[in-house]
């Protein structure tokens, strides 16, 4: 399933509910290899394909996984775990989570170097540092990145981060939760994915606090045990299908929307036309007219990065000059010239994407997804176009979504893979 086509100009109607969100199942999934003991997943998202190739991963690694839903998963061990990833498919980000767990628990660990989406220079330098500071040793070996504990572990630190980075904060908190002493992560990224991962490694017997946004302290322990954790829900998912209501023209309820999560981006859409109706768990999205937006990602609760590719599509859909500043991934405007090829007009100006938008007019056109984000950000786009849009590379959209083209029909629109 390498194409996903969508059918022109429709309005998304019906009802949405929001899967497990992929930014915190893969960092839980990292967190199972810190105890011999079972843990299980609720709300679930069995069906991306980043979380398909982190459980390989976890079998190769020697842990054994049951999957016993569709939203929910057990992940085991009835054998010794090995510390070197040997791993030869598509690589993902979280290899350094997975470095640094194995470190924790085995002392040592090998890893492929990292990949998933290319956003910018998406470096490593501060999971080594902060695995330098706890006191390993850490060294490139062609293309893995090796660590190795001192006989004792892991030493308890303060680990000050010159930027509010969310993998190097979980990172550093697995780390932490094995290492003799206590470690302090100064100016960690506070945000819904790294609190979820908190409370569940509080379930298995870590000993965290947070310190709001100044440092979070981690108590090592000698053992954790097994545990039981609802994943979140998908707050990428949830702001993907209130564009897509409100440029439409649409009528959607999405449940188990993230409110907490969104404050910011809602406040932002509100005052930009979206017409939202807050229900106890659920938001109602009456279409709205879309008006120029201005923002600028930054650290939660600020807007993330990952959002803007989205805004870009309400901003292709809007009447007027928007702007959109992403400074901690500058380079990641790549979409924009997929966007012109359905007839946007566009400009980058040093750091910040300038569309202007006609309210509409995009004509369908054969596009590539350059990453997860910008693939959900073309399909947006396809449905104001004129005609039948094909989007290429679109396995990168499944990487992050749990049945999209499903659910863009059950809301109304023609949607279908091509192989």
């Amino acid at each position: 399933m390498t194409k996903l086509k969508i059918g022109g100009a429709q309005k998304l109607v019906g009802e949405v509910r929001l899967a497990g969100a992929k930014n915190s199942a893969l960092r839980l999934l990292a967190a199972s290899l810190l105890t011999e003991e079972s843990v299980t997943l609720r709300n679930y998202p069995a069906k991306l394909l980043d979380a398909q190739v982190h459980v390989e991963m976890l079998e190769v690694l020697g842990k054994n996984t049951m999957q016993l839903s569709e939203t929910e998963i057990r992940i085991s061990e009835n054998k010794a775990l090995t510390p070197s990833l040997k791993w030869e498919g598509r690589s993902i980000r979280n290899t350094l989570l997975v470095l640094g767990a194995l470190t924790a628990r085995l002392k040592e660990g090998r890893v492929p170097l990292p990949g998933g989406c290319k956003l910018g220079e998406r470096k490593y330098d501060l999971h080594v540092m902060l695995l330098e500071r706890l006191g390993a040793k850490v060294w490139e070996e062609g293309d893995f990145l090796c660590a190795q504990a001192p006989r004792d572990g892991l030493r308890g630190a303060d680990i000050y981060l010159p930027i509010r980075s969310t993998g190097a904060t979980e990172n550093a908190i697995l780390c932490g939760t094995l290492a003799k002493g206590v470690t302090r992560v100064w100016n960690p990224h506070i945000r819904p994915e790294i609190m979820d991962l908190i409370a569940m490694l509080k379930k298995m017997g870590a000993k965290i606090r947070v310190f709001g946004q100044e440092h979070i302290e981690i108590a090592g322990t000698d053992y954790l045990v097994g545990a039981e954790h609802d994943v979140i829900p998908d707050n990428m998912e949830a702001i993907t299908w209130l564009t897509g209501a409100v440029i439409t023209g649409g009528d959607v309820e999405i449940h188990r929307f993230p409110y907490q999560d969104l404050e910011v981006v809602v406040a932002h859409l509100k005052a930009a036309g979206a017409k939202l109706y807050p229900g106890d768990e659920s938001l109602i999205i009456r279409g709205g007219r879309c008006y120029p937006i201005e923002i600028s990602t930054g650290p939660h609760p600020g807007i993330n990065s990952d959002v803007q590719p989205i805004l870009a599509a309400w901003a292709a859909k809007s009447r007027g000059e928007s702007r959109i500043v992403d400074l901690r991934f500058p380079g990641r405007y790549g979409y924009a010239e997929q966007m012109a090829k359905m007839g946007l007009q566009y400009e980058i100006k040093g750091d910040m994407l300038i569309v202007h938008g006609k309210g509409g007019g995009l004509k369908g056109s054969e596009v590539k997804a350059l990453d997860l984000r910008a693939g959900a950000a073309l399909a947006l786009c396809a449905l104001t176009a004129e005609s039948e849009t094909v989007i290429t590379d679109a396995w990168q959209i499944s990487r992050g979504y749990v049945d999209f083209d499903k659910k863009l029909r059950e809301l109304g629109v023609k949607a279908e893979w091509q192989d």
